[in-house]
């Protein structure tokens, strides 16, 4: 392979990438010590670049100039502005701005084999090359549901949530990321977040399993009464507990099997009064430090009351997809094909 020395330590980037779209499909968290490495890298093969080019006369060293001040001013901000509105998470933040900075113009790789052109094949006008992952992110994300969209229909999946999310069994919930995508009412894009379920569950020491079993138990706001640390959600993390049948008040013994409850079951008839707080929501997030996500304590209760409805198998959750997945994918597809919106839109003649 035929290419500068900077150009060829901008290659370190798609290994990292690549492992942190993968750990971004398993765990939905990537450690911020991935990102330090990327910035410096790219400021080293920056400045090791325009040493090459010197003394940036002329119009290529100005358009060289101006391609790095789109790239560091205007696409890594970018990345935090969409942060910033809630449409990027952190880690999606700080990896475009790593591409931003490794790769701010069009690297040139000539490979030894004759008739394959050199890489990337499509160069845009503007030369931007963190741009073009950027648009080809965009396009490969908008295939995402569409993609789901068939896997529902060809397990004869039909609804109006089918390119929004997928039917999963309600055991599954504590081991899947994502956003619960229906309530008792119907279909919603603001449901409960899977991973504030698991710090709700951490926090009462509790399994979803035993949730379930008793709903109307742990409806009661009395029964919790020892809390754990509801960690970050992460499906990483073990539960702060076994979960199995919640924490027992000081001092209490477990009573056998056989031993009927020494409470007498409520009585519907009587209509007593609804409890303050049910499922503790309110006291669970003005316990934990930050936000759960976003979560209210409305939408957990509700959450709650979906998962827990009888007969209920099976429900509706968004799935979601971490941005570093396709901006991998993006990025991959750059560095070889080129700018494949550049390529459609003067196949069109429209550039």
């Amino acid at each position: 392979m035929y290419a500068t020395a900077p150009d060829l330590l901008r290659l370190a980037i798609v290994p990292v990438l690549a492992w942190a779209a993968l750990r971004d499909v398993r765990t939905r968290r990537l450690p911020n010590r991935i990102w330090p490495p990327l910035y410096a890298l790219g400021a080293v093969c920056l400045l090791w670049e325009s040493a090459l080019r010197w003394p940036l006369s002329g119009l290529d060293g100005r358009l060289f100039l101006v391609r790095i001040a789109i790239s560091l001013l205007f696409v890594a901000p970018l990345g935090i502005g969409f942060w910033y509105v809630g449409g990027f998470g952190g880690a999606d933040a700080k990896a475009l701005a790593a591409i931003a900075i490794v790769l701010p113009t069009y690297p040139s790789y000539v490979l030894p084999v004759a008739g394959i052109p050199a890489l990337p094949a499509v160069e845009t006008h503007v030369g931007v090359f963190s741009l073009t992952v950027l648009t080809n992110t965009v396009l490969i994300g908008v295939c995402y549901p569409i993609g789901l969209g068939v896997y529902n229909a060809l397990r004869g999946r039909f609804s109006a949530a089918m390119f929004l999310a997928r039917p999963v069994d309600v055991e599954r919930l504590p081991d899947l990321h994502g956003r619960l995508f229906e309530t008792r009412e119907g279909y919603t894009r603001r449901g409960l977040d899977l991973d504030a379920l698991r710090m709700y569950l951490r926090w009462r020491g509790l399994t979803l399993a035993a949730v379930l079993e008793e709903p109307d138990r742990y409806r009661d706001p009395e029964t919790v009464d020892e809390t754990f640390d509801p960690t970050d959600g992460g499906t990483h993390l073990e539960p702060a507990t076994d979960g199995g049948e919640g924490p027992e008040k000081p001092g209490s013994e477990p009573k056998p099997e056989s031993e009927p409850d020494s409470e007498p079951e409520p009585n519907p008839d009587m209509n007593p009064e609804p409890d303050p707080d049910p499922w503790a929501a309110e006291r669970f997030l003005a316990s934990i430090e930050g936000s759960a996500y976003g979560t209210d304590p409305g939408t957990l209760r509700e959450g709650l009351e979906t998962v827990c409805e009888p007969d209920r198998d099976r429900v509706w959750v968004s799935p979601g997809m971490p941005f570093v997945v396709p901006m991998f994918l993006g990025l991959v597809v750059s560095l070889t094909y080129g700018d494949a919106l550049f390529a459609f839109l003067r196949a069109i003649g429209l550039v």
